[in-house]
């Protein structure tokens, strides 16, 4: 397994010092414990985490195959809220924590419908690979802690006051609704959905106006009527993840014409 976290770290370097370097301290869905802002002496306790959350995913297979009449799936969610690792890889890396969420539901809906084992399997392994994917990314996360590049995660919201950082909050908040989707809380990803909107979007909206009035008018409609159908039509995680990929990319632009507006106020003064 060591040689396949060396290919995940490395894949996911990237994409990872990216989010480092445009989201502001990671805001934790719930009560977390310290251990999350000293991720290197905790490495080991996580990966016995995750074989113990493979051995009991697969425990839950297993018994659907043996057709073991006590089986109920929502184990496999109360194992998953059981461990630390859970809320170390929510605070450092949201697009993988959906993902999990995202293969625990593939398993489980795979067995309440009574899929052929085989298809079981098949979704199980995916959870499996997300697992690892997770661990190898706060592995990562962990060395970045200790250079110093990531901000302690903090447990209440605190809004951000500039426009740049507005972006930044934004952006994380939707990751988030890929998450929360992907745990099936569908409820809960439409209001984020409308309260990012009106509490973080609207605030930014009159800078942007004047740099680039069609832009605003794009993510307008992808907050007040793309997305949230996305999510009310009961599309695939895949699918309303790529609603929000592309909200990312103009929100990047819109983060560039803050920036420069930013400058501009800077320069006059």
């Amino acid at each position: 397994m060591t040689t396949t976290l060396k290919k995940i770290s490395t894949l996911l370097t990237a994409s990872f010092l990216s989010l480092s370097m445009v989201s502001t301290s990671a805001l934790a869905n719930g009560e977390i414990g310290d251990h999350v802002n000293n991720l290197h002496a905790h490495i080991g306790e996580y990966t016995e985490e995750v074989h113990w959350l493979e051995s009991k995913f697969g425990s839950v297979v297993d018994a659907y195959a043996s057709k073991d009449k006590n089986l109920k799936t929502d184990a496999l969610m109360e194992y998953w809220e059981e461990v630390d690792f859970h809320s170390a890889i929510e605070t450092q890396y949201v697009p993988i924590y959906a993902s999990i969420w995202q293969g625990i539901y593939g398993v489980k809906v795979a067995i309440d419908e009574s899929k052929p084992i085989d298809v079981v399997r098949e979704e199980q392994e995916k959870l499996n690979h997300a697992l690892w994917q997770a661990l190898g990314a706060v592995k990562l996360a962990s060395q970045y802690q200790q250079r110093g590049l990531v901000d302690q995660v903090r447990t209440t919201e605190v809004e951000p006051t500039t426009g740049p950082a507005v972006i930044d909050d934004i952006k994380t908040r939707l990751d988030r609704v890929v998450a929360k989707y992907a745990e099936q809380l569908n409820e809960v990803a439409t209001t984020l959905v409308h309260d990012t909107y009106l509490q973080r979007f609207e605030g930014v909206e009159g800078d942007l106006i004047a740099k680039d009035a069609d832009l605003v008018e794009a993510l307008e409609k992808d907050f007040n009527v793309t997305l949230p159908q996305a999510i009310s039509s009961n599309k695939s995680v895949d699918s309303v993840r790529d609603v929000v990929e592309a909200m990312q990319v103009k929100l990047n632009k819109a983060r560039a014409l803050l920036v420069e507006a930013e400058k501009g106020r800077k320069d006059v003064f």
